[in-house]
């Protein structure tokens, strides 16, 4: 079994959209090259299985998503987190694992219909015939209705507005996570006391290389070392990633911005 159930990786932190419930993008802006993502990927291939093409940014961004997608599919399972206005570029791909898409995401400020957005991402999904499909509707939205709707009538069913997660057909799940305030060293939470999934069930790669802890650290405030110059392994072992995990273990949390999360904690 290798050391991490996923890894994350932020193939560029630009994104189309501008979502108030959002961290927003504060770094340069930088899309992984080819070079730079093969790099990345001999690196990891004997920690994990699984990638996750996602931190923030929007992935579907990125002009080499396919070939990404076609590369690292050889060797890895390909999950994709996307907001959904650009899925049509993924259409009939069939090596993507599992796609996440925010629904919740959706807003009229965008200039598209919703029938359209909603249209658009369904036509799409039913041409990944081997992917599992999640649909978020983790934030309070005022089109949740009509989304729910809109479903209901696609596959004539009959979804409750306040469902929480269900099956649609084979491989469509709606998925209602709990809405949750991203850790950040300047928020009014504050706990010493907690456990979580950071590197012990995976860890995170920014577009810049930087290694972080856990998909939510969006800053890179963690920041254990560089996947360009580092070899993982060495970044592993070090002090700062024994004590946060020995912390973890312990029900402690070992950073600052760990204290600051509240993730796991719903």
């Amino acid at each position: 079994m290798k050391k991490f159930k996923k890894i994350y990786i932020e193939i560029t932190n630009a994104c189309n959209l501008n979502c108030n419930f959002c961290i927003k993008n504060k770094r340069k802006i930088k899309n992984i090259s080819k070079d730079e993502f093969l790099l990345i990927l001999k690196k990891i291939k004997p920690y994990t299985n699984y990638l996750y093409f996602h931190i923030l940014g929007e992935p579907l961004l990125h002009d080499n998503i396919n070939e990404f997608i076609d590369i690292a599919s050889k060797n890895f399972k390909i999950n994709i987190t996307t907001n959904g206005y650009l899925i049509d570029k993924i259409k009939n791909n069939q090596n993507i694992r599992q796609l996440n898409i925010s629904l919740h995401s959706f807003n009229i400020q965008y200039n598209v219909e919703l029938i359209k957005y909603l249209d658009n991402i369904f036509d799409t999904i039913e041409t990944l015939n081997n992917t599992y499909i999640s649909l978020r509707l983790w934030v309070k939205n005022k089109y949740n209705k009509e989304i729910i709707d809109y479903i209901n009538k696609r596959y004539n069913i009959n979804i409750d507005y306040n469902v929480k997660n269900c099956k649609i057909k084979e491989n469509i799940f709606i998925n209602n996570f709990h809405e949750f305030t991203w850790p950040d060293l300047q928020n009014n939470h504050y706990n010493e006391k907690g456990t979580c999934y950071a590197l012990i069930d995976h860890i995170g790669i920014l577009s810049d290389g930087t290694i972080i802890p856990c998909c939510l650290d969006s800053k890179g405030d963690i920041n254990l070392g560089n996947i360009y110059i580092d070899n993982l392994n060495d970044i592993l072992v070090n002090n700062r990633v024994v004590n946060m995990i020995n912390g973890f273990k312990n029900n402690k949390k070992y950073e600052e911005l760990c204290k600051h999360c509240q993730f796991i904690e719903k």
